[in-house]
């Protein structure tokens, strides 16, 4: 499954099952579209450094940008040393309810900690909705899903992510409307990291671009205001012209040094 080293199904499935845009599409331009059964998707680094990351790609909760922000991400990640993990998650609707992303992402974190890839660390990198979902990882579980034990992640990496300018009462945009399905807005709505963090966050870097059209450069002002005053450590780049998106294909912006500057952080924190 997209090039992968190691397929792991998630949930007790007998195995993961998800459809493609485009079936014909190299790994690294890969869109999903639905998603059966989650699977953790693994890629192994030539030089391992101990550490692993949990990288969730964004896609607005209808889809996965598995290629752009999955694929590429990881492999960036392999050349620093890291076992990277993707996550092809299941997106909120009728059929599998609000809190989907998140009990996924959750049982991946588990996962990836009991395999052993991880004895140095686990860190989690999120972008666009991924990043929204990354952040979630640490914040409260929201008490009318249920209770689950938490899986900090030792590091957050959040790149252009709707952190809760999509929650109803928060949003940027005057009379925003929902977002359909009703399911994916109930999902906003519950899980508001900036308002919900956790104690003792992790070391975060966080990157946007001022202009987004998308996904309101506010959002990276709430998740670092949020964590500043939770006493953590969290670096805040806001690159004032870059498209929605750029992950790691924007040769010739300035926003294109944000891998170099994330890579010079995470050795400055001690995870690399």
């Amino acid at each position: 499954m997209l090039a992968a080293d190691l397929v792991w199904p998630l949930r007790d499935a007998a195995s993961g099952a998800f459809t493609l845009e485009d079936a014909a599409a190299a790994p690294e331009t890969a869109v999903v579209t639905a998603v059966d059964r989650p699977v953790l998707l693994g890629y192994a680094p030539e030089t391992p450094n101990g550490r692993a990351m949990l990288v969730l790609g964004g896609g607005g909760y209808t889809a996965l940008m598995a290629g752009r922000e999955g694929v590429q991400v990881a492999r960036w990640l392999n050349a620093l040393g890291y076992h990277a993990f993707v996550l092809i998650h299941r997106f909120p609707h009728a059929g599998t309810g609000p809190s989907a992303p998140l009990d996924d992402a959750l049982a991946a974190m588990r996962m990836i900690r009991e395999s052993g890839f991880a004895a140095e660390g686990l860190g989690a990198v999120g972008l666009s909705s991924g990043g929204h979902l990354a952040s979630c990882l640490i914040a409260d579980y929201p008490a009318e899903w249920g209770s689950v034990e938490p899986q900090r992640p030792d590091v957050l990496v959040v790149g252009y992510a709707p952190i809760s300018t999509n929650a109803k009462g928060r949003t940027i945009i005057a009379d925003k409307p929902p977002l359909p399905p009703v399911e994916k807005q109930a999902l906003y709505d519950a899980l508001q990291p900036d308002a919900q963090l956790l104690p003792d966050p992790p070391p975060a870097f966080i990157v946007y671009a001022g202009n987004d059209p998308v996904v309101p450069v506010e959002n990276a002002r709430r998740l670092h205001r949020a964590l500043s005053a939770a006493g953590g450590s969290a670096e805040l780049h806001v690159f004032a012209d870059a498209p929605h998106g750029f992950a790691l294909d924007t040769p010739g912006l300035p926003v294109s040094v944000w891998p170099l500057l994330c890579e010079t952080w995470l050795r400055q924190v001690g995870f690399l």
